[in-house]
Formats: C-alpha cells, sequence, structure tokens
C-alpha cells in the first residue's frame, strides 16, 4: 500500500462489524487501513440457514450516520420493532411499548447483511486493504509489530502499522497480549445459562406468524424464549436457560414435554419435527461478559466492541456499544487532530468505565426479561416513568429510553435510575406520611 504523506497506517484485527466500521471512519479521514480478518470473507458465502439478527437502536445508527449506512440499513433492510410482546402460558399477550411517549423504535437488522454492507462500504476507499484468511499470532504492541498466519498457505507474514486496533470479538487475541502487560485488569465471567438458536417460519401466505414489529418475550422466570423478526417474515428465537435445564433436555420426549407446558404457542408455530431438527442440531452456546481496563497501549495500540466489553445480549447494546466505540473514537481524532499519544488514554479515560457499566445493565436486563417484566410492581413503575416522562422530559428520562435512544454515557444512565429510586422511595414515604398526619385526628375524633 502506498504511504500518504502526514497520513497514519493503521491495522485493524478482525473484519466483523465494528472492525469495518472502523475502516469506513479512518479511510474517510484519508488514513490507510489495512483488515486481517481470521474467517474467510463472507461475502462469497453462501447464507447457511437462518442468521442471527440484531437490535439496532440510536447509538449505532448514530455511527452509520455519519458514514452515510443509515438509511440503507433501516428503511430498507431493517424491521422496526416498536416494542416487547409478552406471551404468558396461556397464549395472552401483552405490549409494553420501548417509547409511548415519542414513539422511537429499534429496527432488527440481518447481521450478515450488516457486515456484507460495511465491508463493501469500507473497500471502496482506495486506501482500503482487506486480508481474509489471517490468524494474529503475535504482536509488539509497543513497536506496532505483528505476525499473522495466512490460513490458506500455512506461512506467516510480518506487518507494521502506527496504530493497532483490535476488533476481534470477545475472545480476542489483541486482548490477550495486552493482559501480559503489568497494571492491565481483566475480567471475564460466564454466566451459568446458555442458548440454543431456533426458528419461526412465515406463515402460509408468507407473512410474519406473529407481530412483526416486536420484540416476542416468553418470560419463564429462570428461564426465556425470545424472537426477533428478520426481513423474510421468519423470525429468529433464542432459548435462554440454566445449563441444567438443557441437560434435562437430552430427547424428543423430554423437548417436546418442556415446549408444551412452558410455550404451548411457540411450539404450534414452530411445529414438532422442526422443534426437534433444529434444538438437537448445536450444543447450548455459553454466554460472557468482559470488563478490562485501559484499553489502550500508549499512543499504538487499542481494543474497541466485544474485545473491550463483551456482554451478554440481553440489552441489546453489543453492536450499538462497539458502534458508539469507532464514534467516540472519530470524536476524539477530530478533536486532537488525530494524535493517538493523546487520543488513546483520553479512549480508555471515556469508555473504559462506561463499558463496565453497560456490562453490568444487560446483566441485570436478563433478570428483568425472564421474570420482572409480568410482574405488577414492575408495570407500575414502568407507568410512573410514562407518566413523569410525559409531563417532564427533560427532567425525568426512563433508564430504557436513555440506554436505547440517546448517547448518555452508560454511568450517567446508571445514576440517573439511582436518583430516580431514591426520589420514589422519598415520595412514597411522605405520601404515607401525609396520609397519617390527615388520617390521625379522624381516627381520635372517632374515638
Amino acid at each position: 500500500m502506498t504511504e500518504v504523506e502526514g497520513k497514519s497506517c493503521i491495522a485493524i484485527v478482525g473484519g466483523g462489524l465494528v472492525g469495518a466500521l472502523a475502516a469506513c471512519f479512518l479511510a474517510k479521514r484519508g488514513h490507510q487501513v489495512v483488515i486481517y480478518e481470521y474467517r474467510s470473507d463472507i461475502r462469497m458465502e453462501k447464507s447457511r440457514g437462518q442468521s442471527i439478527n440484531l437490535a439496532l437502536s440510536f447509538r449505532g445508527r448514530e455511527a452509520l450516520k455519519a458514514i452515510g449506512l443509515e438509511n440503507i440499513l433501516v428503511k430498507y433492510h431493517g424491521t422496526c420493532m416498536r416494542g416487547r410482546m409478552l406471551h404468558d402460558k396461556d397464549g395472552n399477550l401483552k405490549e409494553v411499548l420501548y417509547d409511548s411517549v415519542k414513539g422511537n423504535c429499534i429496527y432488527s437488522v440481518n447481521r450478515r447483511y450488516l457486515n456484507v454492507v460495511l465491508l463493501d462500504a469500507a473497500e471502496k476507499y482506495p486506501q482500503v486493504q482487506l486480508n481474509f484468511n489471517r490468524k494474529l499470532v503475535e504482536a509488539d504492541l509497543e513497536k506496532g509489530k505483528i505476525k499473522f498466519l495466512n490460513t490458506n498457505t500455512g506461512a506467516t507474514e510480518d506487518a507494521e502499522a502506527d496504530l493497532i486496533i483490535g476488533a476481534d470479538g470477545a475472545h480476542s487475541t489483541v486482548r490477550k497480549i495486552m493482559a501480559r502487560r503489568p497494571l492491565f485488569n481483566c475480567a471475564q465471567t460466564y454466566i451459568e445459562h446458555g442458548y440454543v438458536e431456533l426458528s419461526v417460519a412465515c406463515n402460509e401466505h408468507n407473512k410474519f406468524a406473529m407481530s412483526g414489529n416486536n420484540l416476542h418475550i416468553w418470560p419463564r422466570g429462570e428461564f426465556m424464549m425470545t424472537s426477533l423478526p428478520n426481513e423474510d417474515c421468519t423470525f429468529t428465537g433464542n432459548l435462554f436457560a440454566p445449563f441444567y435445564v438443557f441437560e434435562k433436555l437430552k430427547t424428543r420426549e423430554a423437548l417436546l414435554s418442556f415446549y408444551t407446558e412452558h410455550f404451548p404457542d411457540l411450539l404450534r408455530l414452530i411445529g414438532e419435527e422442526k422443534l426437534v431438527e433444529q434444538f438437537f442440531e448445536k450444543e447450548p452456546q455459553t454466554l460472557i461478559s468482559i470488563k478490562c481496563k485501559p484499553y489502550h497501549v500508549g499512543k499504538t495500540a487499542v481494543i474497541v466492541g466485544d474485545a473491550a466489553h463483551a456482554m451478554v445480549p440481553f440489552y441489546a447494546q453489543g453492536m450499538n456499544a462497539g458502534f458508539e466505540d469507532i464514534l467516540v473514537l472519530d470524536e476524539l481524532m477530530e478533536r486532537y487532530d488525530s494524535n493517538f499519544a493523546k487520543i488513546l488514554p483520553k479512549f480508555s479515560e471515556l469508555r473504559c468505565d462506561n463499558g463496565h457499566a453497560i456490562c453490568d445493565l444487560a446483566m441485570y436486563n436478563y433478570t428483568e426479561m425472564r421474570d420482572l417484566v409480568m410482574k405488577k410492581s414492575f408495570l407500575f413503575r414502568k407507568f410512573l416513568d410514562k407518566v413523569l416522562f410525559t409531563l417532564v422530559p427533560n427532567f425525568w428520562i426512563p433508564l430504557y429510553f436513555a440506554v436505547q435512544f440517546t448517547r448518555m454515557n452508560f454511568r450517567e444512565c446508571i445514576a440517573h435510575k439511582e436518583w430516580q429510586d431514591k426520589v420514589l422511595r422519598m415520595s412514597l414515604y411522605l405520601a404515607f406520611l401525609i396520609f397519617a398526619v390527615l388520617t390521625i385526628p379522624f381516627l381520635r375524633n372517632g374515638m
């Protein structure tokens, strides 16, 4: 690749969603960019079976808007989800809107299609080079030196860069190399729940078998089913459950009995044979949450996306937070004129604690989705949030709205929620006190 005076050579390890997006932003600023991706080019592969869908919200949309891709993905290839559709055991439905005040929605987007669009967009820049089938085997992050294995030829290849960006996912090799350094803190947590992916076909009229504008949830306390609409009128769903539950579902009979008891309406939609075929196709997958600090090494290396803050999927913020990483990085490049010595420490300062915060929020939201959403206390709190948000929208911003439909940093989202909880508790105590003060005289007079 030809050197461009005054511009940096940047190596991105990982050509997934966040890595491809980063390439677009960096190339737009004139930097030379080389993507090294372990997998083969997904654009050359035929799509096999159902593709996992992702929920695209405001943070992710803002990043896509900045490189001119929001419209094609949202308006033409996104499925609007206006809220959760809750299914009880008897088949009764209850819709809980994400934003009943301003009408915001989240968009279901096909992961593979999104990755293809981003790779195509990156490749249109002449200063971007895509190298597939490259496995990172070693790196000297301080010196910007990296070594890859070409999985096609078996040969090793050396490269150098002014900046190395690790966008290589939850099991990041770049992060593992960073972890060898002193003062780098990293904690990973596998939760005791896993998931199996299932799909729901369209109906006989090639239409959605359920409401196509909702995230469908079957909350059952310890476990739950979820289902996201696809562009082709099918649904991609997941059973999330403790691994001991999966251990009990080793036979056809046990599986069908389980779904008959807990998800009878879904069993009718999927069909017994399809359910058995899909469920036993793969082993239950694990769910991991990762917190680390800092995200950078000097002025030469930084990790982003799942490499920095992998999270469980229950707040639908993994991709959105990763895209926001790149947006923040770009904003810092603008502020500091691409001076990496200033940009990278500031990036860690701005994003590390927020990465930890969204990991915690994602964990909390699993409890909410599988259990709390059916409780009257939860629904009453939602009602209070709606009323107060309607009356004083700049003063009272519900947690879910703040996370999904603003760029309020995640730490502030949590702090604001804690403040709201305190206000409501104090209001409740005050109401009881006033009630007592007003009723005691009447009780005394009655005596």
